[in-house]
């Protein structure tokens, strides 16, 4: 008797490694971006940012003790503080519920690309494009710095790109993991928005609200403001060029107490990334729990 049984491979066995299906998403990822409208109108915001910083000259006054690009790095890093975390949780937020709401998520499951993979691959391509633009732009004023002989505070500069990109990472993972656990651009959309408005509002407001309301302990509002990643990204661009915190007052007594200064350094880089990480990690958790069989 003729056995007429096909040995199908599994999904794993079928699946082709890590790295190639990494690299393929990646590379379609930063594909996508280039023909969407909103990679283009990101970059434009942060050179134009950058642009109009040089234009107004501030690269060659003295405020404050600021001299050369320092006045300038000051400006764009409290400026971006603004603007980059909106702008990266409403455009990522988009990427896997968008899937997810035009059916494409079948589709990938029928490819030979690990969901690890595929995953992995888009989130690092999601925060190769939303560092890009704004890494560029700074590089660029440093080169006219550079041209016109003015002085580059290159320590801090090093330190404000680190910042950067820490923050960067934060609100992508904070963003995949929207992502995963929405059903819906519209819901995820207005997560994200209260999401920023809680870390906007947390800057000040609400501390200051606690602290007078509530008789809180400076220790405890410090402790809580520290947890607050545009916080620790605030204070730590600001001890960058106010080693004594000058603009904190009395504040910085007890955040030098608590942490030190070079101890602050280290917490403003380690643990917007671990957040940033951990924010991915669960996200990728959720997608592999809820939306595979």
């Amino acid at each position: 008797m003729r056995d007429t049984r096909v040995d199908h491979p599994r999904p794993a066995e079928a699946r082709a490694g890590f790295w190639p299906g990494f690299l393929a998403t990646f590379r379609l990822e930063i594909a996508e971006a280039f023909r969407a409208r909103w990679f283009a109108a990101y970059a434009l915001v942060f050179f134009g940012l950058v642009g109009v910083l040089l234009v107004f000259g501030l690269t060659e006054s003295r405020v404050l003790g600021f001299t050369g690009l320092s006045r300038t790095l000051v400006t764009y890093i409290q400026l971006t503080m603004a603007i980059l975390p909106i702008f990266i949780l409403v455009t990522t937020v988009r990427s896997l519920t968008g899937d997810r709401e035009a059916g494409v998520f079948e589709y990938i499951l029928g490819l030979p690309v690990g969901i690890g993979a595929w995953y992995a691959g888009r989130f690092v391509g999601r925060f190769c494009l939303a560092a890009a633009p704004v890494v560029a732009a700074i590089l660029g004023a440093v080169v006219y710095g550079v041209v016109r002989g003015v002085a580059v505070p290159w320590v801090e500069l090093g330190f404000d790109i680190g910042l950067l990109l820490v923050l960067i990472l934060v609100f992508v993972g904070l963003g995949f993991l929207i992502s995963t656990i929405t059903r819906s651009v519209d819901t995820a959309q207005t997560i994200a928005f209260i999401l920023w408005l809680v870390f906007i509002l947390s800057l000040d407001l609400v501390l200051l609200g606690a602290l007078i309301r509530g008789r809180m302990a400076v220790e405890g509002v410090v402790a809580i403001a520290m947890l607050n990643p545009l916080q620790v990204f605030r204070t730590g661009s600001m001890l960058l060029f106010d080693p004594q915190l000058v603009l904190l007052g009395p504040t910085a007594y007890t955040v030098f107490d608590i942490f030190g200064r070079t101890g602050f350094m280290i917490w403003s880089f380690v643990y917007p990334a671990a957040l940033g990480l951990a924010a991915a990690l669960a996200g990728y958790w959720f997608l592999r729990r809820g939306d595979l069989p």
